[in-house]
């Protein structure tokens, strides 16, 4: 399953959006802010967690350990406490660019 992307970048973005983004529940969110220390979202006067761009590209790697390599919980935390999220990272990219093209090639055969 494919992550969706927000067309407009942002400073912050509520539980909702992020839920929205890699097509999960809040709890999900919630569930992963508590299971893993990377993500530490801001709250504001309300309590309501706002989330930056790096809680993002660090939800998008747990995303991908997690849900499209199949790591544990606690193989993900292995991993990512490792000091491998630079290569993590680059992992990601090349599997979000890859499904661009795929996505851009099944649009160009369904013209034809």
């Amino acid at each position: 399953m494919a992550v969706k992307e927000i067309e407009t970048e942002k400073l912050f973005y509520s539980i909702g959006e992020v839920a929205e983004m890699f097509d999960v529940n809040a709890s999900l969110i919630r569930f992963w802010e508590k299971e893993f220390d990377i993500i530490k979202p801001r709250k504001n006067a309300k309590g309501n967690r706002m989330f930056t761009k790096q809680d993002v590209d660090n939800f998008r790697l747990i995303y991908h350990l997690v849900k499209e390599r199949g790591f544990t919980l606690q193989g993900a935390r292995e991993k990512l406490k490792g000091g491998k999220i630079e290569e993590e990272n680059t992992n990601v990219e090349i599997v979000r660019r890859l499904e661009a093209v795929k996505g851009f090639l099944l649009e160009l055969k369904a013209e034809l």
